[in-house]
């Protein structure tokens, strides 16, 4: 019996966002309690909603400017149902294939493995300049770094290997970690790129740089303007493995990369520079949108990369994970000292410690089927959304953070280190961003990058 969705028919409208607003406070007071646990309510829901509704809207290019509510008087697990769809409607459509200026290709579709509309984004060291330089405009990429000179023509610069002070200049958070290391030996690379909304909010305002922050003296604002025809700004960041000789490149979305390692972010580290075919392995998209205005957090990864704790572990082989090995530690960082030039370094041994929801694991093989249907053989088929978080008080003032649904959320491959459910030490971004602040001192809105202005 083919899979269907409670959710709305293609072509319908989505409710205004006043009707969407009053949807969102029906469905948490019927929770009864201020103070809802997001994941026990979602469970305790029957967990039957991708079987009941008409089918997904169609594939498209075109990002969606917010979640749909088509019910009534949605429960808890009928929203987290609606913003997992909004997650794959927007996965679908940053990875769609670009045309050479970035903008989706409408004359073809998703499925063959070609750059997409995402990587033609403005990555962050191209926003970040040394001694706070004006970025070139939208449309006009930065020079790779100078070591990186005549290796050749790629689609993407990575110049990131972790998410720690010193490893990953990326990131301020509070929350000690380590680089991921695959089962080839090899680091895996990273990469922060923001759309064009986002991209010119930070130009307009000179937030590109400390003068510019300080000159401009207030809170970073990235709302999106009620009535405006924008998709609002959105912000990305990819993990990337090195495809080796253990690799079926077949199974991955790839690219060629200059791949870089960055002395001033590794103690003791030559500058290198390498072009590789890389295979991406995990995805965020960060969107803040009207109804969301902290952001809506949607993640996702290959389906090889990790089994899940207490789940079977049955797959031939994981990127992650070595099934042969009873001495590894599991989600353990790397000893340093840490030098992604090293031919090999000993793998990361990862599990996933909160699984997915059955409702997710349904939504994710309609999709999959989907795509295999309209392109037999893509491999987008094998990627799966983990979970959608979502402010479930979006606008409550005692509430900054939005009280996100799931509390808590990790990508195996960009919150390694940080999984569970342990306050204020496990991963919850949307928690962890609300304290983002830029070189001001003044609250960055849903982003550490403003932190890399110099």
């Amino acid at each position: 019996m083919p899979q269907t969705f409670h959710t709305f028919a293609a072509g319908a409208r989505a409710p205004a966002l006043p009707l969407l607003a009053a949807a969102l406070t029906l469905a948490l007071a019927a929770c009864g309690d201020g103070n809802v646990k997001p994941e026990a309510a979602a469970q305790a829901a029957a967990q039957q909603r991708w079987n009941d509704g008409p089918p997904p809207p169609p594939l498209s290019p075109t990002i969606p400017q917010d979640v749909s509510v088509p019910q009534a008087k949605p429960d808890l697990q009928a929203l987290q149902d609606d913003f997992d769809l909004l997650s794959w409607q927007s996965f679908v459509a940053v990875n769609w294939p670009a045309e050479p200026d970035g903008n989706p290709n409408t004359g073809a579709t998703i499925g063959p493995d070609v750059p997409t509309v995402w990587e033609h984004w403005k990555e962050s060291r191209e926003i970040f300049l040394p001694g706070g330089a004006t970025p070139l405009p939208w449309g006009q990429d930065t020079p790779p770094p100078a070591v990186c000179k005549g290796k050749g023509d790629a689609t993407l610069h990575l110049t990131q290997v972790g998410k720690t002070p010193n490893v990953l200049d990326e990131s301020g958070e509070p929350f000690e970690t380590g680089p991921l290391i695959d089962q080839n030996g090899q680091y895996v690379r990273f990469a922060i790129l923001t759309n064009r909304d986002m991209f010119d909010n930070i130009v307009a305002n000179g937030l590109y740089s400390t003068a510019g922050q300080k000159k401009y003296g207030q809170a970073a604002n990235f709302a999106v303007p009620k009535g405006s025809p924008k998709v609002g700004a959105i912000m990305i960041k990819s993990a990337w493995k090195v495809l080796g000789a253990n690799d079926n490149a077949a199974r991955f979305h790839t690219a060629k990369a200059l791949v870089y390692t960055n002395p001033d972010e590794n103690e003791g580290v030559q500058a290198a520079c390498k072009l590789q075919t890389v295979g991406l392995v995990g995805l965020h998209i960060a969107h803040k949108t009207q109804s969301a205005p902290q952001w809506v957090w949607s993640t996702f990864e290959h389906v090889d990369n990790v089994p899940t704790q207490g789940e079977p572990i049955d797959k031939p082989r994981y990127n992650f994970f070595d099934k042969n090995c009873t001495t590894c530690q599991v989600n353990q960082p790397p000893p340093r000292p840490w030098n992604p030039n090293t031919p090999h370094t000993v793998p990361t041994q990862v599990m996933r410690e909160i699984p997915l929801t059955d409702s997710t694991k349904r939504l994710n093989a309609t999709y999959q089927a989907l795509l295999q249907k309209n392109y037999p053989g893509t491999v987008w088929a094998n990627y799966e959304l983990i979970s959608t978080q979502w402010p479930t008080k979006a606008h409550n003032p005692i509430e900054p953070t939005g009280n996100p649904a799931p509390s808590f959320l990790a990508n195996a491959t960009l919150e390694t280190y940080i999984q569970g459910r342990v306050p204020l030490a496990s991963s919850s971004c949307m928690a962890c961003h609300n304290d983002a602040t830029m070189n001001n001192q003044k609250s960055s809105d849903f982003t550490y990058l403003l932190q890399r202005a110099q």
